[in-house]
């Protein structure tokens, strides 16, 4: 796609107006710059707007704030414990992020509980779509199948809200509940990939017997049996040393048809990572928080840092290997994180939009820390979703 230079600003302050101020400040610079370049720029078309939940009750006067300063935009966006930027995030403290393109309009059709998916007979055909939803929204595992399916690639990418005092997202409109997002035609050139945050602390069993949220067996063992072996625990420990054994540990799972990587200690992109939420001594049975069934594989798993910035940066890598080989160039990057990651499981703040930032450059990159990671059609956790525009 020609002439797809994105527009970004971010923001912190204690009052909204002033950050946005700033923030629409910078946009403005940046758009009369990008004018400058060439006689016949086009206009912005699509908007993204993050917010922390400091801002949240502020959604629809800041919506309206920017849809008057940048009349014939469209906006989307939703608000997380924290936004993130090129190279920095802003996590706990009251700030914005704002990024624009000027994608042409007939390649996009944002939607929401207001403005339906476009029927078939439209002639709009989606190929990707970004999603904001609510983890509140009955089914939204279901829904996301139903969407992924009204897409020629299957592909989603997004995340959950995950603001304290009020879960929204916004389509050209604050919603509460449900889905809304961008589909985009196949004119809109992007590359997306999941990041893991977790470390297998075992090896990838089989589950031979589950039912619902309870693992029964896995290689036909106990399941409680194969977590205490992996953790070193003694399988006659007292119930309160598993307990806290446990507490830290997670479940990576996967479908009978996923791939398994064939590098040890590393999830794939298709691993769910789930939490285990308890355990029953006497039938030595453990309950996830997801269901299972037989077939599929899991392995053990714990949060780790050195991990996650080492698959961080091989991701980012990978996306600015496969953007130069096709030709093309990295225009902007929406980048979703988990809420449970930002700088305190990274080492250091800003360190995992730095990580991004020192594999693709000072991109434009707007983004939140989410309540779940939306990537294909599978809510995630403790991962990140970094998707690259591109364009020649």
């Amino acid at each position: 796609m020609q002439d797809l230079f994105f527009v970004h600003a971010d923001a912190a302050h204690v009052e909204w107006q002033v950050a946005l101020a700033d923030c629409q400040r910078q946009l403005d610079t940046q758009d009369l710059l990008r004018q400058a370049r060439s006689d016949d720029a086009p206009p912005l078309t699509l908007g993204w707007c993050y917010l922390s939940d400091y801002y949240a009750l502020a959604a629809e006067a800041i919506l309206a704030a920017l849809q008057q300063n940048w009349p014939g935009m469209s906006w989307v966006g939703t608000a997380g414990l924290g936004v993130s930027a090129s190279g920095k995030e802003y996590f706990d403290e009251p700030a914005m992020v704002l990024m624009a393109a000027p994608l042409p309009r007939d390649a996009f059709r944002v939607f929401s509980g207001r403005q339906p998916l476009p029927p078939a007979s439209a002639g709009f055909v989606p190929h990707t779509a970004l999603v904001h939803a609510e983890g509140s929204t009955p089914d939204v595992q279901d829904l996301l199948h139903e969407l992924s399916a009204r897409t020629a690639t299957g592909y989603l990418f997004g995340g959950l809200s995950s603001a304290r005092n009020r879960t929204l997202h916004i389509a050209d409109g604050v919603f509460s509940g449900g889905l809304s997002g961008v589909l985009f035609g196949p004119e809109v050139e992007l590359v997306s990939r999941v990041t893991q945050g977790c470390e297998p602390i075992g090896p990838v069993r089989t589950v031979t017997r589950g039912e619902q949220n309870l693992v029964f067996a896995l290689d036909g063992k106990p399941a409680l049996d194969c977590v205490l072996d992996d953790l070193k625990v003694d399988r006659g420990a007292p119930v309160e040393a598993m307990a806290e054994a446990l507490s830290g540990t997670l479940a990576g799972l996967n479908a009978a048809g996923d791939d398994v990587p064939a590098l040890p200690g590393r999830f794939g992109s298709d691993t769910l990572v789930r939490h285990l939420i308890g355990l029953d001594v006497q039938h030595r049975v453990l309950a996830l928080a997801d269901t299972v069934a037989p077939g599929m594989r899991l392995a053990f798993c714990m949060r780790n840092a050195a991990a996650a910035r080492a698959d961080l940066a091989r991701i980012a890598t990978e996306i600015r290997a496969e953007i130069e080989q096709g030709g093309g160039r990295a225009r902007g990057a929406l980048y979703i994180s988990c809420s449970g990651r930002g700088g305190p499981h990274f080492g250091a703040p800003h360190a995992e939009l730095q990580t991004v930032r020192r594999a693709l450059g000072d991109l434009p990159l707007a983004g939140f820390f989410a309540g779940g990671e939306i990537a294909r059609d599978h809510l995630y956790g403790y991962t990140g979703v970094l998707t690259v525009f591109t364009g020649h």
